[in-house]
């Protein structure tokens, strides 16, 4: 059995179909219709992440990440609210990804694969990525081994992703983390530097495949 995972979701049929799908991955599975049996379950089982559906019907699911990040447990928000403000409000309360119901299994079972990954991984000094070597305590980024020359702001902001490679960072979180509180709505900043960024490192900056744009959320560095 590989990572056991938990799924609150109120609709028996996407409970079955996920757990099916988890199951034949080798997957130890837990399920729970309610945020009140979720959450009970998040602290009594040893789970590593949880597929968290939004629209439950004692409490709002937003309101559990916070809760269930404090027990350390990974989340992957699994609902139909395909809304960017609720998409970035779920990763800005620390949600690991969000996938959009109606979802294709295989794409679900990529999704929970990354997060656990990433999880496993131990938090260490140098990111490799698609040819890009970021060294974070050195200040140092290499492609195809050679030094790339990179600004102050190009760096922290490359480095602010590596940190959560595979995973969504919102437009908000970038700008405070590099630009400080002040510039937190200044997405043209973000943009600027990130065209930036992408002239340097991408093979294709016309079609990137390292920094990837999730459009009116934030961007990821692909895992």
């Amino acid at each position: 059995m590989t990572e056991p995972v938990l799924i609150i979701d109120d609709e028996p049929a996407i409970r079955r179909l996920v757990r099916a799908a988890l199951e034949r991955a080798g997957h130890k599975v837990a399920d729970a219709g309610t945020a009140a049996d979720g959450l009970a379950l998040a602290r009594r089982t040893g789970c590593e992440l949880v597929l968290l559906d939004l629209g439950l019907p004692d409490r709002d699911g937003l309101e559990l990440i916070p809760l269930l990040k404090q027990l350390d447990r990974g989340v992957i928000v699994l609902t139909a609210r395909d809304v960017t403000a609720e998409k970035v409000a779920a990763l800005d309360l620390g949600a690991d990804d969000y996938v959009v119901k109606p979802f294709d299994s295989e794409e679900l079972l990529a999704r929970v694969r990354a997060a656990l990954r990433r999880r496993g991984t131990s938090a260490g000094s140098i990111v490799n990525t698609g040819g890009i070597s970021i060294d974070s305590l050195r200040h140092e980024v290499r492609r195809d081994g050679v030094v790339v020359a990179l600004t102050r702001k190009e760096f922290a902001l490359l480095a602010e992703l590596a940190r959560h490679p595979g995973r969504v960072i919102t437009h908000a979180q970038l700008l405070r983390a590099v630009w400080g509180d002040a510039h937190a709505e200044d997405v043209e900043y973000l943009r600027v530097t990130v065209r930036s960024l992408r002239r340097k490192l991408e093979t294709d900056p016309a079609a990137p495949t390292l920094i990837r744009n999730e459009p009116g959320v934030g961007y990821r560095l692909m895992d």
